[in-house]
């Protein structure tokens, strides 16, 4: 199998068929000798139901059903682990990603590259939506400690040896992009056209990209931890200074009684400080917790079209 096409499908029933024909479409040019692999993840609509009718026409469909919606990056990870292909395509089902760009990203890869990503250089997002990406991978970038760019996405070409290299990487947390670029190999990315997403909307709403990004901060970095401590010192330090302003004018005779809202003020700073700190220890150990547990990182319950 030359290459391997994957795509996490949620709410996708009313463009599945535009987006194989597309696919196909542009696969003509590069290889007969691949496949189609839809992740389906627990979606609301029929879309598990379209994707058995579409592998009931097309040979080269293989469907995967998860048996809950674990969510976009457990999806492309189920997708790898099922894909048999030397170069593999991870693309997003709601054709921002435009099919029409594998070729190119298959062209630039030829000139020795072992990973292509997709680079939006003009997206075609709402307002909010664009604002909230920059936000996120800014904040990511200073969480890590790394590069992050707003306009690279899960789009791109990968070779058979940095995916096996990613399905390596077993851990319970999982963040396609991030893994990516900590496998490293040779990489490079390549202008691409947007598309607009239509009247679809996004799978994402404020909740899940948070949760996403507390799950990125807490797999990928230990900097709250440190910022945590440096905190901690600095309110050391300033009650220390504070202690001392305060001896001396009790040795001058300025304070007969001491103070009550200096007392009030200081337990509510202590305290307020304690408590973050505790909850900040406290996500990094349950996460730790989950880690051990060692349960699957998905669950199949379906597979249709799988070829022998």
């Amino acid at each position: 199998m030359h290459l391997s096409i994957i795509s996490p499908v949620y709410q996708a029933e009313t463009v599945l068929q535009e987006l194989i024909d597309r696919i196909r479409q542009a696969l003509k040019g590069i290889t007969e000798s691949y496949e189609i692999i839809l992740v389906e993840d627990a979606s609301p609509d029929n879309s598990w139901d379209k994707i058995e009718e579409l592998a009931a026409i097309y040979p080269e469909i293989r469907g995967i059903k998860l048996s809950r919606n674990f969510g976009q990056h457990y999806a492309i990870t189920a997708g790898l682990d099922a894909a048999r292909g030397d170069w593999m395509v991870v693309m997003d089902c709601d054709l921002q990603d435009r099919p029409e760009e594998i070729p190119n990203l298959y062209q630039e890869a030829q000139k020795g590259y072992d990973v292509v990503l997709a680079r939006r250089e003009t997206r075609k997002d709402t307002f909010l939506k664009k604002f909230s990406s920059k936000l996120f991978y800014r904040t990511l970038a200073w969480l890590t400690g790394s590069q992050q760019d707003e306009r690279i996405a899960n789009f791109g070409i990968y070779q058979r040896k940095v995916v096996d290299e990613i399905i390596g990487m077993r851990e319970s947390i999982r963040y396609f992009p991030t893994m990516v670029k900590w496998v490293g190999f040779r990489q490079t990315s390549l202008p691409v056209e947007h598309a607009e997403n239509g009247d679809r909307g996004s799978a994402y709403n404020f909740k899940k990209l948070f949760n996403l990004a507390l799950d990125i901060m807490l797999a990928y970095s230990d900097k709250p931890i440190r910022l945590t401590v440096k905190l901690g010192l600095g309110v050391a330090f300033t009650g220390f200074l504070f202690a001392l302003y305060t001896l001396y004018r009790f040795l001058h005779g300025d304070i007969i009684v001491a103070g009550y809202a200096s007392l009030i003020i200081s337990i509510w700073m202590l305290t307020g400080f304690l408590l973050v700190t505790l909850g900040m220890v406290g996500l990094y150990i349950g996460k730790t917790f989950e880690g051990v547990k060692n349960r699957p990182i998905y669950i199949v319950e379906k597979r249709v079209g799988v070829q022998g």
